[in-house]
Parts: C-alpha cells; sequence; structure tokens
C-alpha cells in the first residue's frame, strides 16, 4: 500500500496590506514628443487625456523601479521583509532575458530565499499576479507575496510612431498580499485571445534584431481595433468580476482600470453605468500608460488623494497585448 501524499492548504482569505510605487525621474510634456509624429499637445491630450509622462533615466531600469516600490509596499505593510515568501514581477520590461526581475528584487528587499517569478502579461499583469498570489496564500504555497507591476516602456519606443509611442511611460507598482480574517481580494476573472496578438505587439524578434534585419524592436498597436476591444468586451470582464465577487456596481467606492487612455476609461465607466460617488483612478494624466505598473500606481495615487476610501470596495481590470485580460474586486487596504 502507497503512502497518502499531504497536501498544503493556507488562509480561508487574503487582502491586500498595501501599496508601494516608483515613477521615472523625468516629466516629458506632450510638447516634447509632437514633432517626429506631426502631431499636437492638443490632439494628445483630446485623444488620451495625456499632459505629461514620466520616463526614467537611461541608466534606471525595471529592477530599480521594482525594488523602490516593493520596498515601500513592505515597509507600510508592517510584515517583516524576511516573512515574505513569494514575490511576483509582471512586466515586458527585463533587460536580460533572464536571470528574473523578481529574484534580484527578493535578495534587494531582503526577502530571500522567497519564490520569485516574472510573469508577462502586459497591460492585465498587475491583475494577473494578484490573482496569483491570493492563490497561493490560500493554497498554502506561501504565506506573505509582494506582487509588482514595472515597466521601463521608453526603452522599446520609436519616437516616429503614432500608434503608441506617445502613450507611454515609466514607472512601478507594488503591492504585499497576506492572509486575512474576511475575504479581501475577489474571485479573479482572466483569459485572453491570442487569435488577436498582432493588434498589440512589438514590431520583430531580437533574433531578427541580432541578425540586422530590423532595427531595434518597438512596440505598436492598432489604436481603433483595441479601443473597440477595451470598451465592449472588458466592459463585460468587468460585469463578471462584480458578479463573482458577489457586488454590484452601486457597492463599488473606487474603479481602477488600466490607464491606457482617458477616452477608453470614461466610455467604461459610462458602460458599467458607475454612479457619481465611485471614485475613478485617474493617473494617465501625469504618468501616462506603464502597462503592468499602471493599476497599482493609480491605486497608491488614489489613497494618496482619498484616504477616506480605504476599507472601501474597488474594481481594478488590465488588458493588453497577448490580447490578455484579468480583473477582480478588491478591499483597499
Amino acid at each position: 500500500m502507497s503512502a497518502t501524499l499531504t497536501q498544503s492548504t493556507g488562509a480561508a482569505h487574503t487582502r491586500i496590506y498595501a501599496y508601494g510605487a516608483a515613477r521615472g525621474e523625468n516629466a516629458v510634456p506632450n510638447d516634447d514628443l509632437v514633432g517626429p509624429i506631426d502631431s499636437s499637445d492638443e490632439w494628445i491630450r483630446q485623444r488620451t487625456g495625456i499632459i505629461t509622462r514620466v520616463r526614467a533615466e537611461p541608466g534606471t531600469t525595471a529592477i530599480e523601479l521594482a525594488t523602490d516600490a516593493a520596498r515601500e509596499a513592505v515597509e507600510r505593510s508592517g510584515v517583516p521583509a524576511d516573512q515574505i515568501d513569494a514575490v511576483l514581477v509582471a512586466t515586458i520590461s527585463n533587460p536580460k532575458q533572464t536571470p528574473s526581475v523578481s529574484a534580484i528584487v527578493a535578495d534587494r528587499i531582503g526577502a530571500t530565499p522567497a519564490a520569485a517569478y516574472d510573469l508577462n502579461a502586459a497591460c492585465a499583469g498587475f491583475a494577473y499576479g494578484v490573482g496569483q498570489a491570493d492563490a497561493l496564500i490560500r493554497g498554502g504555497l506561501a504565506h506573505f507575496a509582494v506582487v509588482v507591476g514595472v515597466e521601463k516602456l521608453s526603452d522599446i519606443v520609436d519616437p516616429t510612431d503614432r500608434s503608441i509611442s506617445f502613450l507611454l511611460g515609466d514607472g512601478a507598482g507594488a503591492v504585499v498580499v497576506g492572509p486575512s480574517d474576511t475575504p479581501g481580494i475577489g474571485p479573479t476573472v482572466w483569459g485572453s485571445d491570442g487569435s488577436k496578438a498582432d493588434l498589440v505587439s512589438m514590431n520583430g524578434t531580437l533574433v531578427d534584431f541580432r541578425d540586422g534585419k530590423i532595427p531595434w524592436p518597438t512596440l505598436r498597436q492598432e489604436g481603433p481595433r483595441v479601443f473597440r476591444w477595451a470598451v465592449w468586451d472588458m466592459v463585460k470582464v468587468a460585469r463578471r468580476a462584480l458578479e463573482a465577487a458577489g457586488v454590484t456596481a452601486d457597492d463599488l467606492a473606487a474603479f481602477v482600470p488600466h490607464q491606457a487612455n482617458m477616452r477608453i476609461v470614461d466610455e467604461f465607466a459610462k458602460q458599467l453605468g458607475l454612479s457619481d460617488t465611485v471614485v475613478i483612478a485617474n493617473d494617465i494624466e501625469t504618468t501616462g500608460n506603464t502597462s503592468a505598473a499602471s493599476i497599482p500606481l493609480a491605486t497608491h495615487r488614489l489613497l494618496q488623494e482619498h484616504p477616506e476610501l480605504s476599507g472601501g470596495l474597488a474594481l481594478q481590470i488590465g488588458f493588453g497585448a497577448g490580447l490578455v485580460y484579468g480583473a477582480q474586486v478588491i478591499v483597499l487596504p
């Protein structure tokens, strides 16, 4: 007769303890970018809601940004760094194919020997990471987890590209997730549609670049098709996340969508029928679109500007290249 395996189980519930943030050092106004794309400050403001975006110094990598954000989140959480046993970093900006950003960040914040891995889900990466941290803790694989969304997108922009380059910024947002007496993270509704992979993608491979076939690969998007997908399909995902959490839009204190474009966010809020009492996060105006970092950066700012939202419910949803999407309702720390 064979021995019976033991399976681990963890906390019944989880919650987010605290946020941390780091933004690129330089503010880059629209006027600095409009020449090569034959545009104007007014056009960018009207189309995207962006007045300026933050970009990091050439020598600052995603690793430094992620470390700063993670360190703040851990310090504010009150959880000793050596008790963090999982570090998840959502990014498409690792300066090397390997090692992971997460392993280096775990070491720098004092969380060694925490399990550490990166996940590539672009603008949905943070929502994916929160969903995984929740599952890891409830499954007994971790007790406390750090989730970071970080991007240094200025490394992969083409100044002459009119499709996406002027949207993008650099930054990192982080949270500490741990056990809770009551549910603090609702079920994650996530998914993908790889048949639309060409809508947001790099315009070449590193191998093509190595072989001299193309210049340095940069990010491109098919804006109108992405807009339609984000507004119509993602509203359904947001509604499913509310339903899965057992709440309605009227129960929300805040809405934190991926900071893709203010026109998308405004249309989103209209489709969801959000009341005037729901505070809608707006970080894109001065930070830009930071992909995986955008939701935690926007929430960090939201809590600074509206501390009264603490303890309230927020719906967060990320969506982007893949195409991938993820959403959940959380209790704001």
